[in-house]
């Protein structure tokens, strides 16, 4: 499945981590003293045959990538070098030691969980930052500012590493949506499953699609004009005309139809209206402008 020239699935995962450097006795000088004078340096102490060691590794390299180049990891095993780890008084595995300004500053021993181990960086490094969320805002950024290929490269890259990411996909369904594809942006929700399928981006992108598939076959917003004004009580035009004033943007004026609809019949079509007025405020969001606005409206009339 692509957006341009972008393909999902395929890409470096998000945040992806290069293995760990191995330091040797000999190389240790230059590898962690002298380096650790630029940035931290994590030490892994460990042991081919030490099974909570290889439970920490991939958990310790994926926080120290998502620290963005704040720390350096590096590994020694203390079969084939043992010499540093008895100066430093290692006694168990694996044990992670933390060198700064070429001295040991803090360290842990045992496989901790990932979050206790964002805690010890930040620590050394300071806050490490949200690299997903970060990864979410600039996509969001550059699909604001019409550049959707940027953006889609960018949903691609975190949905090759967590093809089950929410946001992700209703990001990526909202850019197909935009392009007026929406058998694409149909295809992109299937994918949102489990945990994903409620999440509220996705469910906000799944009635921006019901919405744009109502508004497909609608016409020109002036023939529905024409007939809103010959019959004022044609409510099938006026709620046609609020779907087509959604799929152009212009949210505050479709509210504001279906609200006339509301105000005059409640009753019409099984209180459509307002089914469809609950649909545009879940599509927008909760903070949106015209959400907001558009509950104190529906609010007042209701409850008058």
């Amino acid at each position: 499945m692509s957006f341009g020239n972008v393909t999902i699935g395929a890409g470096a995962p998000a945040g992806a981590a290069s293995a760990a450097k191995d330091v040797t006795t000999a190389s240790f000088r230059q590898d962690v003293i002298a380096e650790s004078a630029r940035q931290p340096v994590l030490v892994d102490f460990w042991a081919p045959w030490c099974g909570p060691c290889k439970q920490l590794g991939p958990v310790l390299e994926k926080a120290v990538a998502a620290s963005n180049g704040k720390v350096k990891l590096v590994k020694m095993n203390i079969d084939d070098h043992p010499d540093i780890a008895g100066q430093l008084g290692i006694q168990s595995i694996p044990a992670v030691i933390a060198f700064q300004r070429g001295q040991p500053v803090d360290g842990f021993v045992g496989a901790l969980p990932e979050s206790q181990i964002r805690q010890f960086l930040e620590r050394i490094a300071g806050p490490m930052g949200d690299p997903l969320k970060e990864m979410l805002d600039e996509a969001a950024a550059a699909a604001a500012a019409g550049d959707a290929e940027t953006a889609a490269a960018i949903y691609s890259e975190i949905l090759a590493e967590d093809e089950a990411n929410g946001p992700a996909l209703a990001g990526l369904a909202r850019l197909h949506l935009e392009a007026g594809d929406l058998d694409q942006a149909r295809a992109v929700l299937a994918l949102a499953t489990g945990s994903a399928a409620a999440d509220p981006a996705v469910a906000a992108a799944r009635a921006a699609l019901e919405n744009a598939e109502q508004s497909a076959d609608l016409g020109d917003v002036t023939d529905l004009e024409r007939r809103m004004t010959a019959d004022l009580s044609d409510h099938q035009a006026r709620f046609d005309y609020a779907l087509a004033l959604n799929a152009r943007g212009r949210r505050d004026e479709a509210a504001d139809a279906l609200l006339d609809i509301i105000k005059a019949d409640r009753s019409w079509n099984e209180d459509g209206a307002r089914v469809q007025l609950l649909k545009f405020f879940e599509e927008w969001g909760f903070a949106d402008p015209a959400s907001a606005a558009g509950r104190r409206k529906l609010s007042g009339l209701l409850f008058r």
